[in-house]
């Protein structure tokens, strides 16, 4: 099921990573800052690196200092390495790891535009799975990701790889979405039509005890509040197919199966994730299907946006 997962999500990344979406919409803009990101540091990278697929700003927590080595997992254009980059300055390094090579040209023509007209001379990106990263032991400061975990098969897998890498006394700060609660069935698939992320989340005790079974210590996965119906706020664009939605919608992440389920395939059919929908980018089938949803479950009573900080024993940090 795993590999069938990741065709998906990775099929999937390359759709929004060719979808021209950028913080100069108004709807992509609107998701970033209702989940943390200010007007200030939106302006401060290329617009194209912000895709509206935030469910947090892992920056606020992140404690990033210069001279640090920071590394994004799932880093799509690269919209917190960019951020990182100014955090760490000249002397530290912001790598980029994302497993779509869509994505990848994306972070990287975009690294190309920096503030100053010039190339980013700290950042990097790397074509991997985030379970697999192509990073020697103990090299890395701190790990950041903003709601990709959530879509990774084996999320253990992801945590013993990220305590891997970190040097001791490293940090994790993450922004995910996780559940309170089942998802129904029902609810599972039709969540696919805008924020199938959530399809993929495991629950948050789960997480956490994830993430001390990997070897980590002070462990904090807290409910930031956030009121996840703000993806609804992404206008005519395709970005509501963030990486497994179409994943959700199929079934692959909430009903376990690789073959999309009876229940499931409308869903996919009739979402903006279907690439055999006419007009898929077009925003008439997807908002009124969005204003159905949103009248009928409340998204936020299942699932949270959350932060997740954890720091790998040793060292003196």
């Amino acid at each position: 099921m795993g590999s069938s997962i990741e065709q998906v999500v990775r099929s999937q990344y390359g759709a929004v990573a060719a979808s021209g979406l950028s913080t100069d919409q108004g709807g992509v803009r609107a998701v970033a800052e209702a989940f943390g990101y200010s007007p200030e540091q939106l302006s401060s990278i290329p617009a194209q690196a912000n895709l509206g697929l935030s469910c947090g700003n892992p920056l606020a927590f992140a404690s990033l200092k210069p001279g640090e080595v920071v590394v994004d997992l799932g880093s799509g254009g690269g919209l917190d390495v960019f951020l990182a980059a100014a955090r760490v300055g000249p002397t530290g390094r912001a790598i980029g790891i994302d497993m779509t090579p869509e994505m990848i040209e994306l972070a990287q023509r975009n690294a190309s535009r920096g503030p100053d007209g010039k190339p980013y001379a700290n950042v990097a990106f790397h074509l991997a799975a985030i379970d697999r990263l192509p990073l020697a032991d103990e090299s890395v400061d701190c790990v950041i990701s903003n709601c990709v975990i959530n879509l990774a098969p084996d999320k253990r897998a992801v945590f013993r790889e990220i305590a891997r890498v970190l040097k001791p006394g490293g940090r994790l700060a993450v922004s995910d979405i996780a559940l309170k609660q089942p998802l129904p069935e029902k609810l599972g698939a039709d969540l696919s039509a805008y924020v199938g992320c959530i399809a993929g989340a495991i629950p948050l005790a789960d997480c956490e005890n994830g993430l001390k079974d990997a070897g980590f210590a002070h462990v904090e996965v807290i409910d930031t509040g956030a009121d996840l119906n703000a993806y609804a706020l992404v206008e005519n664009q395709a970005g509501c197919c963030s990486p497994a939605m179409v994943g959700a919608a199929a079934g692959l992440a909430v009903l376990g199966s690789s073959e999309p389920s009876a229940a499931a395939r409308p869903a996919v059919e009739d979402s903006c994730c279907s690439s055999e929908t006419p007009g898929a980018h077009e925003e008439t089938r997807l908002h009124r299907r969005l204003a159905e949803l949103l009248q009928k479950y409340d998204v936020n009573e299942y699932a949270a946006s959350v932060r997740v900080f954890a720091v790998k024993p040793g060292g003196t940090k």
